[in-house]
């Protein structure tokens, strides 16, 4: 099982369908393989036993090494160019749809039925990636995937899910001081309960027009107020924030109270340019509200930097590898998202990594210098790997060092 799962996460490790089939034949011509020594396979399988071992399993067997990434983030320091807000990491849910198709489907698909009779299949997970404002980089950690039995419309499994992935990794995830965000979906009372059972705070997009309590509580209300102008000519921008302490989120006696954060942002014209509205437990005070701004508007990171990511830039996971009959398609998203954070591991923490990385300018560069330069040669360690195509003659490097 080693062999298989290895098999399949060294294709999206490498951005490469084709490079099971590389390695095979390199391992013919020349009798070693990259899979056998970057890999450590023992063997090497093929693609169609790889895709029929693999579906059925358990996509929770790799949530461990999703939590293995974050230690080792860690471990370099303590994830500081992450943390805000006082030590706080802030960790952005949302859902994402992924291998949507009219023909291939499978018992774990969801599915929409149009106007015309046609039904699309696809897929669904609320993902969860640890994100900050003005951080070019975010560290994805375990999806948790949407499924029919769920017995809810598409706005409701995603929030069912999203409570599952907080009982599942709130309590492991609790060290970190977590600080989730969210869209409006999220922004309702049990999720604010079930994140606060687990030891995190919060900080969700609310809208008024969802929000009908916290609209006719702070109607008239005196509101508190802190204004900051930056940057300079044309690129100027003031930021205005009003909040208010202590409104109730939803109508009845149990109503839990939140704190209510307005931000606009404004051109130097008077034009509006930016305008949002957030609900969090955080308290609010002149000294920490634009940072609260800032956390609450990297919600967006989760949509860019990592779905975006996964879906236009090398890690095709809209491309359909297999779907199976059963959790295949979900695997291979889980390898999918896994090699992104393995990615993300080398960017922080591997220097040669990075400086490969910068000689190379564009990522895509990078990944095709690698995928093309281990068709032709065998590296004994990644070290190795890396240094070669930096642009430098190979130096002499550890003997175990790994990704």
């Amino acid at each position: 099982m080693r062999d298989i799962v290895a098999g399949a996460f060294s294709m999206f490790f490498m951005q490469s369908e084709s490079f099971l089939a590389h390695q095979r034949l390199l391992q013919e011509e020349t009798g070693d393989s990259n899979c056998r020594t970057l890999f450590e396979m023992e063997k090497i399988p093929g693609d169609d036993h790889i895709r029929n071992t693999l579906d059925g399993a358990d996509p929770q067997h790799f949530d461990g090494l999703f939590l293995d990434a974050v230690h080792a983030v860690r471990a370099e320091n303590d994830l500081t160019a992450f943390r805000r807000l006082n030590g706080h990491v802030l960790i952005a849910l949302d859902g994402t749809e992924y291998a949507r198709s009219n023909i291939v489907h499978c018992d774990k698909c969801s599915h929409s039925e149009h106007s015309d009779g046609r039904i699309e299949y696809f897929h669904t997970f609320v993902g969860a990636s640890i994100v900050a404002p003005g951080h070019k980089r975010v560290l994805p950690l375990p999806p948790e995937f949407i499924v029919p039995q769920d017995g809810h419309d598409k706005q409701d499994c995603e929030q069912i899910a999203g409570k599952r992935w907080l009982d599942r990794h709130g309590p492991i995830y609790a060290d970190l001081k977590p600080i989730y965000l969210g869209d409006d979906l999220y922004a309702k009372q049990p999720m604010c309960e079930k994140i606060r059972s687990v030891g995190g705070h919060f900080i969700f997009t609310c809208k008024l027009s969802s929000h009908k309590t916290i609209a006719e509580y702070i109607h008239g209300a005196t509101m508190h107020e802190h204004q900051e102008t930056r940057g300079y000519g044309k690129a100027q921008r003031t930021y205005t924030y009003r909040w208010i302490d202590n409104v109730p989120i939803r109508d009845g006696n149990d109503a839990m109270n939140v704190n209510f954060l307005e931000l606009r942002i404004t051109n130097p014209a008077g034009k509006q340019t930016y305008y949002n509205t957030y609900a969090t437990d955080l308290t609010i005070t002149p000294e920490n509200v634009a940072e609260i701004g800032a956390c609450g508007r990297a919600r967006w990171k989760v949509e860019n930097e990592t779905f975006n990511t996964l879906k236009n830039n090398g890690y095709n996971l809209d491309r359909n590898f297999g779907h199976g009959k059963k959790t295949l398609a979900s695997i291979l998203a889980t390898l999918n998202l896994l090699a992104f954070a393995f990615h993300t591991v080398c960017d922080l923490s591997e220097p040669l990594w990075r400086q490969a990385m910068d000689y190379w300018a564009k990522r895509r560069t990078f990944f095709e210098r690698l995928r093309n330069i281990t068709i032709d040669r065998t590296f004994q360690t990644w070290d190795a790997l890396v240094n070669a195509i930096g642009g430098r003659k190979l130096l002499p490097v550890p003997q175990s060092a790994s990704p």
